[in-house]
């Protein structure tokens, strides 16, 4: 539960797979909401979060079945809005008195229209304006029979009580999920149920900083902490807070194992030491990472030995740092949302991050996470408010075992080298061509394959490669971004032209699923 004090509302998850975006949406209208597990959710849990809303998240399960997932009854006595969602509509008129039946040819899935039979409700403003709202329906079973209080105010062909409300009660029900993009007006039926609560909108980056601050300061009193910068932005953002709050107290220890893009580590080494004046131990280790990796080429045992000797090169250098009592993390909120499995119990989804595992256990040290409430577009925002350079908040994720995974096959030095400059010149080509923030991630991948080509009449026997593009919104699906013939060629050109040990570029559309992001 949060210590940051704000107008709070409560999403309780019946394990769907889009919960978070609902939590999204809401963050995105300035409202500070948190999920939790309806396992966790009791009375004595309620009183002490007080929320002001509270919405019933969508689920797998189906109410019919004995002991399908509840929340507690003391929901509906709080005397609060609540907004029940897909399976959260049909909970509440299940424990409210109204009636479910399974699907028999009335499930919906997908793209579905919804029409309204009554618009004079606050929570259908901006609503209906061509008569019918396009939706997304993921639904098997449906309402049959209203709760006593309810009534209609919108249908589709395989939910008869689409929209529901209890005006009096401020209980409303809803069949689709207004959180997807595919419902392209959910945003504004969110929004409508937040101003029906009151809520102020006092959840912005500003105020998050101002309070973090305090809370770091209060936490840490006049110890040392050491933070693990990976150069990445969740742990670079984390470590320029804890600095604005505590200053000289805070080292940073960056583990340079020469698996990094060109000029990577000299940038971030240059923006903390520099720029920030943080106080910075960049831990030159590649000899001893790619010592390590020298003839491996099975990708989880490369992932293994970068992990196992991130935590050895940091407790080693961590150790020298004396009277530190704290590590620091950039574990950010997706990371320690408890999810729900489909037989409801309790599927925790909290991972280990950036490389630092088992550190805090190990070396007796409390951990500081000044971004476990927010997500990866509230901490780009926290850094744009912190002053960091835009190019760099904005850059593309960049994987831990950072380029070890996009070369396939054994490492050499030859090959990062290769690497490395051939994917400055892709980077600089999307730069150039204005398509960077059009893109999620990008990349090149150095194959384990040499091909035969022709340069200046003579018989070459170099590397192949594969560029690598894709848009997504989260990183769980993704789509290879279309670039024109034109562009292909041109870059194409430009790597075998300055890149020497590449003869031959291809470019990858494999979507995902059923590929990955990253080759390995």
């Amino acid at each position: 539960m949060s210590e940051i004090h704000h107008e709070c509302l409560l999403i309780i998850d019946f394990g769907s797979q889009v919960t978070q975006l609902i939590a999204r949406r809401l963050r995105e209208l300035d409202v500070y909401c948190e999920i939790h597990p309806f396992q966790k959710v009791t009375d004595a849990f309620l009183q002490e979060l007080a929320p002001r809303a509270i919405i019933l998240s969508g689920g797998p399960a189906s109410v019919i079945d004995e002991g399908s997932p509840r929340p507690p009854e003391s929901v509906f006595q709080m005397n609060v809005p609540v907004l029940g969602i897909c399976y959260g509509q049909q909970v509440m008129m299940q424990m409210l008195g109204g009636k479910v039946e399974r699907g028999d040819g009335t499930a919906e899935f997908g793209r579905a229209y919804v029409t309204p039979t009554d618009t004079r409700i606050d929570l259908l403003t901006g609503w209906f304006m061509e008569q019918r709202e396009q939706v997304w329906m993921s639904h098997g079973d449906h309402v049959a029979a209203l709760a006593p209080g309810f009534e209609i105010y919108g249908t589709s062909p395989g939910a008869p009580f689409a929209v529901t409300a209890d005006l009096d009660r401020r209980f409303y029900a809803v069949q689709f999920h207004p959180e997807v993009h595919h419902t392209p007006n959910g945003k504004t039926l969110l929004q409508n149920f937040i101003q029906d609560a009151g809520f102020t909108g006092d959840w912005t980056m500003a105020a998050y900083r101002e309070e973090a601050v305090r809370q770091i300061r209060e936490q840490v009193g006049d110890k040392q902490v050491i933070c693990g910068l990976s150069g990445g932005v969740d742990s670079s953002v984390a470590a320029v807070l804890i600095h604005e709050a505590i200053g000289d107290q805070l080292t940073c220890v960056f583990v340079d194992h020469g698996l990094l893009r060109q000029a990577e580590a000299d940038e971030v080494v240059t923006m903390f030491r520099d720029h920030y004046n943080i106080p910075l131990i960049h831990a030159d280790e590649a000899e001893l990472f790619l010592g390590e990796l020298d003839g491996v080429s099975d990708p989880e045992t490369k992932r293994k030995i970068i992990g196992r000797l991130f935590i050895d090169v940091f407790q080693k250098y961590a150790n020298g740092i004396e009277g530190a009592e704290f590590l620091a993390q950039g574990t950010l909120y997706p990371d320690v949302i408890e999810s729900v499995s489909f037989s409801g119990g309790p599927s925790v989804t909290i991972k280990s991050h950036h490389n630092v595992g088992g550190l805090p256990e190990k070396m007796g040290l409390k951990l500081i996470e000044p971004l476990r409430e927010l997500f990866k577009d509230e901490v780009r925002a926290l850094g744009m408010e912190l002053g960091l350079p835009a190019s760099f908040i904005g850059r593309h994720p960049f994987p831990g075992p950072g380029l070890a995974i996009r070369c396939p096959g054994e490492i050499t030095r030859e090959k990062l080298d290769i690497l490395r400059k051939a994917d400055a010149v892709y980077i600089d080509q999307i730069r150039k061509h204005g398509l960077y923030n059009d893109i999620w991630q990008a990349f090149v991948a150095i194959l384990p394959v040499r091909t035969v080509g022709v340069m200046g009449d003579s018989r070459t026997y170099d590397f192949a490669c594969a560029l690598r593009a894709v848009t997504s919104v989260d990183g769980m699906t993704a789509d290879y971004y279309p670039f024109t013939h034109d562009f292909l060629g041109e870059t194409a050109t430009r790597i075998i032209n300055e890149v020497r040990g590449i003869n031959r570029v291809t470019y990858d559309i494999t979507s995902k699923p059923p590929g990955t992001i990253e080759w390995e």
